[in-house]
């Protein structure tokens, strides 16, 4: 008569409770172990196998089918997986009955042992590469994200990557994106996708398809993901790496105000009704002296503020850096530095949107209306717009007056680099260009017929 042994198989993440432990939440991986218990008995067997416990189903001790790990093993695979070892376990389980045999833990953990090692070498050889697309590209932001600490304006470019993918083709798999398939995708962004298009008026028109310079923006983003997609092993389609399409662009002048501009601004006078647009050039203006973006000024708090410079740690690059006061900053901190504004901030900051909106209309006001063209392609479609400055001012705007009129002041570029942030000189060449016609434009002053030699 076979001898039955009773035992239970189950699995289950491997967790500590250790502070560190809590504060990793769902962005850690924990080891997936298989338990089986007999005849009290209960022997634990970690199998290799890592995922996010947000991904993992507790109540069914199973793989979410969304799942997605630092391997690349899927739902179905680490499911599928997991079967094979509790079929396992079932077939020791039955040798031992017909041999009439009650193994101890460490019997039990031998037998396995080999088994399990195969398999997890095994496994990870099997990266899926039928992974949907879709889980590829969630992973990818996931990952990706964190590693790299993303921006919110960063997550909006690829969540706006992954709306123009799905408009293109729901269904889209990674084997569609041949050589072909890309070029399809240009020509779905250049001639069919939709866009809104603020008027002069403040209203919005719909507009078909992208300006050349904007696709191949996308095309870069996507690139990235695919980059990434091949390193997992989901992707081995690799004609994404020779693809360049022709996308005829040009380089645009650096909007920017220049010290009268700037003077202009300041001196000119506010109505009585409009007196909430003095905030917005104080803010303004203090960016355009000091050469903080928007969200470092908005971040900026008043234990940033020393004796006479300012410590920021810049939200897009996380760089610390000193800018020293000069007069004009000096003298808008000082305006604030008794106001109580919410948050400890040291400047009354509204949004972004809001402060690009009031922003236009001041530089109107100010008239503040040099017309400057800029050009851009559609396909194979020449543009041109002229438009009066005061239309293309932003918050950023400030930023690049600042580094203009510092570099046509003459001040060395790697000074000027320590107070913006910049890492290369790359990234600075279009301000140096522009600061060069600047002074030669400066020293035709110079020109006189008084002289004679």
């Amino acid at each position: 008569m076979v001898m039955l042994i009773k035992h239970s198989i189950s699995f289950g993440l491997k967790t500590s409770k250790t502070p560190a432990d809590e504060t990793c939440g769902g962005d850690r991986e924990y080891p997936i172990r298989m338990r089986i218990t007999y005849c009290g008995i209960r022997v634990d067997v970690p199998l290799g196998i890592s995922i996010h416990r947000d991904q993992w189903d507790s109540e069914n001790g199973l793989a979410k089918k969304e799942a997605l790990n630092r391997h690349g093993q899927t739902g179905s695979v680490i499911n599928a997986t997991l079967a094979e070892y509790q079929n396992y376990v079932e077939d020791l389980f039955k040798g031992y009955e017909i041999e009439k045999t009650i193994p101890s833990a460490e019997m039990f953990k031998e037998a396995l042992r080999k088994t399990v090692k195969e398999k997890t070498v095994n496994l990870v050889k099997k990266r899926s590469k039928a992974v949907e697309f879709s889980v590829a590209f969630k992973a990818f932001t996931r990952e990706c994200g964190i590693k790299n600490a993303w921006t919110p304006q960063t997550y909006e470019k690829f969540d706006a990557l992954w709306n123009d993918l799905q408009a293109f083709n729901k269904n889209l798999r990674f084997e569609d994106l041949t050589e072909e398939g890309l070029t399809q995708f240009v020509i779905y962004l250049r001639d069919t996708k939709k866009i809104k298009k603020k008027k002069a008026t403040g209203d919005e028109e719909d507009e078909t398809g992208l300006k050349n310079s904007t696709i191949g923006k996308k095309l870069d983003f996507l690139k990235w993901f695919l980059n990434w997609a091949t390193e997992k092993g989901y992707n081995s389609l690799m004609d994404y790496k020779s693809f360049k399409p022709k996308l005829k662009s040009t380089k645009n002048p650096v909007v920017f105000l220049s010290e009268q501009e700037i003077k202009k601004l300041c001196d000119y006078q506010i109505p009585e009704g409009k007196k909430h647009l003095e905030k917005v050039r104080d803010v303004f203006v203090f960016c355009c002296y000091s050469s903080l973006r928007y969200s470092d000024v908005e971040n900026l708090k008043k234990s940033d503020v020393k004796d006479s410079f300012i410590d920021v740690t810049t939200v897009k690059t996380a760089d610390s850096i000193r800018i020293e006061f000069n007069k004009v900053t000096q003298r808008i901190l000082d305006k604030y530095k008794d106001v109580p504004i919410p948050g400890d901030k040291a400047l009354p900051v509204i949004s972004n949107q809001k402060m690009n909106a009031e922003l236009k209309e001041l530089c109107k006001l100010a008239d503040i209306s040099e017309p400057v063209r800029k050009t851009f392609y559609k396909g194979n479609e020449r543009r041109d717009v002229t438009s009066p400055k005061h239309e293309l001012v932003s918050t950023h705007t400030g930023r690049r007056s600042f580094i203009c009129n510092a570099l046509a002041k003459g001040i060395p570029v790697n000074v000027v680099m320590q107070w913006t942030g910049h890492a290369d000189y790359k990234s600075m060449k279009p301000y140096v260009d522009v600061a060069d016609s600047i002074r030669v434009q400066e020293m035709q002053k110079f020109n006189t017929d008084d002289i004679k030699i």
